[in-house]
């Protein structure tokens, strides 16, 4: 009886919810003293599981959860322990069970998500598994969030029947050193669960992709006349006009390009990128974000990197921009497409051709079979390289997905939340975490095409209702000048990258805000994200953990006691690098542990709990006297000294200790001594003094929030050199009158 009901049940949720399972050979492969793990989507969760295993094992639920009548249905069908995570006793009952060879099924968050992501992970069922020395069996349920049997209605996409699959990981067992005992190993067993929770989320969503096919499926399972991206136009796009435009577009495209070839896109954040991004991925070329802040030379030496012949890019654009003569330069080498003049080129047959492969897109992507390998260039972003040459970053389709399902962990994209991206598309943190991911995850974009209007964005935020800020420490603290306190009511996530997050800009939010801003940390090459504070997992000063499936080691720096080269490796790390002097060839990463690993170049230090610290770039070190000085730790005591004022450190050679340090900063009047005084009374070391101070209107900042170090450290040369000279000068011209002064005996 209990296996024809178990069939019927298994066909009635397949013909309602089209579930897939994959990985049922993992569960064999458990053994017979095993603690089965899943996250909890929706009511449907443990109907799920007793339909799909092949036996049925004791599920182990909350006392309170099942006293509800609307369970006892269910809980009629299945042997029930009754347990409270909070009661030593029911603890130690549940150990004892499973000792004796038993399968238990148990939600470690204790109850379902209202967040469309994790929720607080328990240390009981961490303890569980370490006491009775069960494997643990991790299963991931995906697409049950999104049904009318789970609690998101409200806040993101609901359906009557989405669907749904299961997946089946392989078997793990808590790991902890015999050593450990009392309120560590717990501590540590609810670590690695935690971890383990992590996991199933990260696998349950299918990464071994490309970006058009993900979007096809996310139109398909959620509504295609949803409204994910807006612009500063207030003109907004759903899901069904990206893929009818983008399929448009394509066609004009297909014409003037090949297949594979390297495309340049040059555009602000406005609807047409996306429209553009996606004709690109549609018809298998590689789109290259170029950076239209960065001049005719440094656009033109992007192109020669990746060997780009043609830009797709907007006179109107050009025009408000004040652009011309970069646009001239620039068709003197390539062709320069204006998306205006391809408008002009659109026919009634086109629209109609358009029209019909939109209507089964899957068939039409498909059918072209390039760029159809996961682990292909899906977009090319540029990075500063030595001698002014940038680097090129080609990035896979597999990257850009794992990269959304590792912080999609951390941070859901729900159907009401609005994530205001002001940060350039052609920076990697902008491109995935405020474009592709609320894309992919069911959220929305406001797109702005400039995070400087530091009045009008607070104003725009408020009147939109965002709920998501990704952003720099420089742009954080300059909305914080001039918002109102209510203007970040909406906001639930504040998140900074890109560099470093400072202490006076965090208080300066909670204080005036009462928002708590979340560190994290990644690069261009790593898709950008390797670690994130989450709301669960915080420590302040750090950026937080590493994500999902990615590993890391510290390598030793000579002069520096505390940290290392922070080195990474993992599903998000790019392909490879294309370097100006061997422009079309692919450099993989690489370290003296193996290709796949990525030396991020920065110095980092990571204590028990796997929180990162980063101490500061490898090349933002002076060696003054033959000690090693973190230009950073410069700037932390300028800001100690001087709060919410932008400053800046550079180190410039010096003929007696081999390197000197100049802060660069925006305070009038400011000397010496008070930055003495602060480094006394923060034990700050002496080295950490600026030998001198440079007193600036603006300190250079770079489109994507950074500040300039390369243009400010050209600066502070060129007036070194100039006092050098006059300084020589006035040796020569002293010389000169002591040897033509008469002796005055």
């Amino acid at each position: 009886m209990v296996h024809l009901l178990k069939w019927l049940l298994r066909l009635l949720l397949r013909l309602l919810y089209r579930v897939e399972v994959t990985g049922m050979e993992n569960y064999h492969n458990a053994g017979n003293r095993v603690l089965i793990i899943a996250n909890h989507t929706s009511l449907l969760d443990g109907v799920l599981l007793y339909a799909w295993l092949p036996e049925t094992p004791t599920f182990a639920i909350n006392t309170e959860i099942a006293s509800r009548k609307s369970f006892r249905l269910f809980l009629s069908f299945v042997d029930l322990f009754e347990m409270d995570a909070n009661n030593p006793l029911s603890m130690k009952s549940m150990i004892k069970y499973i000792k004796q060879n038993r399968k238990a099924v148990i939600f470690p968050e204790g109850r379902i998500t209202v967040t469309g992501s994790l929720m607080k992970v328990y240390e009981g069922p961490g303890l569980v598994a370490d006491k009775s020395g069960a494997t643990i069996l991790p299963i991931g349920i995906e697409g049950a969030q999104y049904s009318r049997l789970s609690y998101m209605k409200g806040k993101s996409h609901v359906f009557w029947f989405p669907k749904v699959s299961i997946t089946v990981l392989a078997p793990e067992k808590i790991n902890i050193p015999v050593n450990v005992s009392g309120h560590e190993r717990r501590k540590l067993a609810a670590r690695q669960l935690q971890n383990l929770m992590y996991k199933i989320v990260y696998s349950s969503f299918d990464h071994r992709r490309t970006l058009y096919s993900v979007l096809i499926d996310i139109a398909g399972r959620l509504n295609k006349n949803f409204e994910p991206i807006e612009d500063f136009t207030r003109q907004t796009l759903s899901y069904r006009q990206i893929i009818l435009r983008s399929i448009l577009l394509s066609g004009l495209i297909k014409k003037q390009t090949r297949a594979g070839e390297h495309v340049g896109i040059l555009l602000p954040n406005v609807n047409t990128l996306p429209l553009v991004f996606f004709a690109l991925q549609f018809i298998g070329r590689v789109p290259a974000m170029l950076n239209f802040t960065a001049g005719a030379l440094g656009i033109k030496r992007a192109c020669e990197t990746a060997r780009i012949k043609i830009i797709y890019t907007s006179r109107k654009f050009i025009e408000n921009a004040k652009l011309e003569l970069v646009a001239d330069e620039l068709e003197q080498n390539f062709t320069v497409v204006y998306l205006e003049d391809l408008r002009n080129q659109i026919k009634l047959i086109t629209k109609l051709a358009a029209l019909y492969k939109s209507k089964n897109p899957a068939k039409h992507y498909n059918k072209q079979k390039v760029n159809m390998n996961p682990d292909s260039p899906a977009v090319i972003l540029f990075t500063s390289g030595s001698e002014g040459h940038p680097k090129g970053v080609v990035l896979s389709h597999s990257n850009l997905l794992a990269n959304f399902t590792q912080v999609r962990c951390h941070i859901n994209f729900g159907s009401n939340d609005i994530v205001f991206c002001c940060l350039p598309l052609f920076h990697s943190f902008g491109l995935n975490a405020g474009f592709l991911m609320p894309l992919f995850g069911g959220g929305k974009t406001f797109l702005y095409p400039t995070p400087l209007h530091y009045r009008i964005i607070p104003e725009l935020i408020y009147e939109l209702g965002a709920t998501i800020l990704f952003g720099t420490n420089t742009f954080f603290k300059g909305y914080a000048r001039h918002a109102h306190p209510f203007d970040f009511n909406s906001l639930e996530y504040v998140v900074a990258g890109a560099e470093k997050l400072h202490a006076d800009t965090m208080q300066l939010w909670m204080e005036k805000f009462g928002l708590r801003i979340l560190q994290g940390y990644g690069v261009t090459e790593t898709s950008p994200v390797i670690s994130v504070n989450s709301k669960m997992l915080n420590k302040f000063g750090t950026v937080g953990r590493l994500v999902s499936e990615m590993e890391c080691y510290i390598k030793p720096v000579d002069g520096i006691e505390r940290g290392g080269h922070l080195i990474v490796k993992g599903p998000n790390i790019m392909q490879g690098y294309l370097l100006h002097d061997k422009p079309g060839q692919l450099q993989p990463p690489s370290t003296e542990r193996g290709p796949g690993w990525y030396d991020t170049g920065d110095i980092a230090d990571i204590d028990d709990e796997g929180f990162i610290t980063i101490l500061g770039r490898a090349k933002r070190f002076a060696k003054i006297g033959g000690e090693m000085v973190s230009l950073t730790s410069v700037e932390e005591l300028a800001t100690l000294t001087w709060p919410n004022i932008i400053h800046a450190a550079v180190a410039v050679h010096d003929d007696r200790k081999g390197e000197k340090i100049i802060l660069v900063t925006e305070k009038a009047n400011a000397e010496r001594k008070e930055l003495q005084q602060t480094a006394r009374e923060h034990q700050f070391s002496e080295l950490a003094i600026p030998a001198k101070i440079k007193i600036v209107e603006q300190v250079p900042i770079l489109g994507t929030g950074k500040i300039d170090y390369i243009n400010l450290a050209k600066l502070v040369e060129a007036e070194k050199s100039e006092e050098d000279k006059k300084t020589g000068l006035m040796g020569k011209i002293t010389n000169l009158v002591k040897h033509d002064t008469p002796d005055k005996n």
